[in-house]
């Protein structure tokens, strides 16, 4: 770029940066810019249109984004905005000067009629302003790719942070009459009531936890915690060969703590029911061999992607799960687990805020793939503290590292095996052996409650009860209201009584 001296008619010396024919200028629309405050200045509600639209650094022009600076903070103070209530906010601002006094505020509004096209006009102002923001960005990394100090990896952690806050800014949605809204609410009972279920969401597989969530609904963040070694991992592969298997409902799991071999490993475990350990060690007797030839046929073609990126990033999930809704029509998402995730390298006084930051993104991503986005969570420690077998049952304030996990998931529920503690049975003599309770504490469109499962350790499986042989009858308790109060439920059968040795004893085929 150079800079040549041209001579004027008053002879005048006035500098003129001359761009080379290579050269580019940042995008920009200072005319659109003029006549956006000029509207503002001259129509009472300009401002409320183009609020959630424009903040004072989208301006190309200083002077302009002092203006509207000026203009944000009448509206905040409920005080109209006008010509000269614009120059007296920006004197108290200490900025009049340097936005061009009160000559240029008139020139603003001399060639403005109204705010007719006010919305529009904002629109490309933003849009200039995110082009500019991805210059800026590509420089920056551009700069930093030749510095060989710097780590690739957390380069593009960084990178992917970033980026991530620049599409953030130009989410909107705009709000629309409810007629379209009654429509599609109607159109989704008549498809629970032709399903023989009547399940509006996607099922789990597990008839109790169906019953109390009707199953798992679109836009929903479903929260699945508990310590350590109470089978998280376990319970949502079953849940995903239920699905995948039974109801050939294509499913996405991403798995931050295992191996992908090591899931399928696990997956056909609990499909071909054989111990993880023999299938592992490869010492398996000839009938079990064909056995495992036989059954593992069944997860052949099954619609079960996944992905075992590890600290993956919320930018690299909203990435990935897109492109499996769109190519795979994946109706379901599972995530393995929730505090091993990163939040795209962006910087955060905490952990806590980290963690509150990817819960928010996941559940605005599931309202905007409109599937389920089932998420497995840590407990903190306090449950291991608490004495007696009911302080042992989680609760919404053991969820670890944020409150905001609470807050933004539609549904949090528990995993808790009472065995795990050594206790072997209830207060009613009801034997725990085997038996794990899910425990529904939070669900936002629907009733909480608690439902029991079998857990069958051997081949890292969950059951239904009546699939391993036990009596259902008073297997699950509901609450309508959290404040309704339960039945007393009556005790189930000694767990020997149901539970038969050959059940869970491989026998040839």
């Amino acid at each position: 770029m150079a800079i040549e001296k041209v001579k004027t008619d008053k002879k005048k010396s006035v500098e003129t940066i001359v761009i080379p024919e290579t050269g580019k200028i940042q995008p920009q629309a200072l005319d659109i810019e003029k006549v956006v405050l000029g509207a503002l200045m001259l129509e009472r509600d300009a401002f409320s249109t183009i609020s959630e639209i424009l903040r004072p650094e989208c301006f190309y022009d200083k002077k302009h984004e002092l203006i509207f600076e000026a203009i944000v903070d009448l509206n905040l103070n409920g005080r109209p905005v006008d010509l000269l209530t614009v120059a007296e906010q920006l004197k108290r601002n200490g900025n009049l000067k340097a936005a061009g006094k009160e000559l240029y505020l008139s020139e603003l509004t001399e060639n403005v009629t109204g705010a007719t096209h006010i919305e529009y006009h904002a629109k490309i102002i933003a849009q200039k302003f995110l082009s500019r923001e991805l210059i800026r960005f590509s420089g920056v990394v551009q700069g930093k790719a030749y510095d060989e100090t710097i780590d690739v990896d957390e380069l593009m952690q960084e990178a992917e942070g970033k980026l991530f806050e620049i599409s953030q800014r130009n989410i909107k949605k705009e709000a629309i009459q409810i007629n379209p809204v009654i429509n599609e609410a109607i159109s989704s009972i008549q498809f629970a009531a032709r399903k023989k279920e009547g399940l509006s969401g996607l099922s789990s597989g597990f008839i109790d936890l169906d019953k109390i969530t009707s199953g798992w609904q679109k836009s929903d963040l479903i929260i699945i915690a508990a310590r350590p070694s109470m089978g998280k991992t376990a319970f949502v592969l079953s849940m995903a060969k239920n699905m995948a298997v039974n109801f050939k409902t294509p499913i996405a799991l991403f798995s931050l703590e295992m191996s992908n071999l090591q899931l399928v490993t696990r997956l056909m475990s609990n499909v071909c029911e054989l111990p993880g350990e023999k299938i592992k060690s490869g010492r398996l007797e000839a009938y079990e061999w064909e056995q495992l030839d036989i059954k593992v046929q069944e997860l052949y073609d099954v619609p079960i992607y996944v992905d075992d990126t590890p600290s993956l990033s919320i930018f690299e999930l909203r990435t990935k799960a897109r492109r499996l809704v769109r190519e795979h029509n994946v109706q379901c998402v599972i995530i393995d687990y929730l505090q091993l995730m990163n939040a795209s390298g962006m910087s955060y006084g905490s952990r806590e805020q980290e963690v509150s930051m990817i819960s928010r993104s996941l559940k605005g991503l599931a309202k905007e793939l409109n599937i389920p986005i089932i998420a497995l969570s840590q407990l903190n420690r306090a449950v291991e503290g608490r004495a007696g077998a009911e302080g042992k049952r989680p609760q919404l304030s053991d969820l670890r590292e944020s409150g905001a996990i609470e807050q933004d998931a539609d549904m949090v529920c528990f995993i808790h095996r009472p065995e795990y503690y050594g206790l072997k049975e209830d207060s009613n003599g009801r034997n725990l052996t085997g038996l794990a309770e899910i425990i529904v504490a939070k669900h936002r469109n629907g009733p909480i409650g608690d439902l029991w499962l079998s857990f069958r350790n051997i081949y890292i499986r969950f059951e239904n009860l009546n699939e391993s042989g036990i009596n259902r009858e008073y297997s699950s308790k509901m609450n309508v209201l959290p404040t309704t109060s339960n039945t007393q439920m009556q005790p189930l059968r000694s767990h020997e009584d149901f539970i038969t040795q050959p059940s869970d004893v491989l026998a040839p085929f």
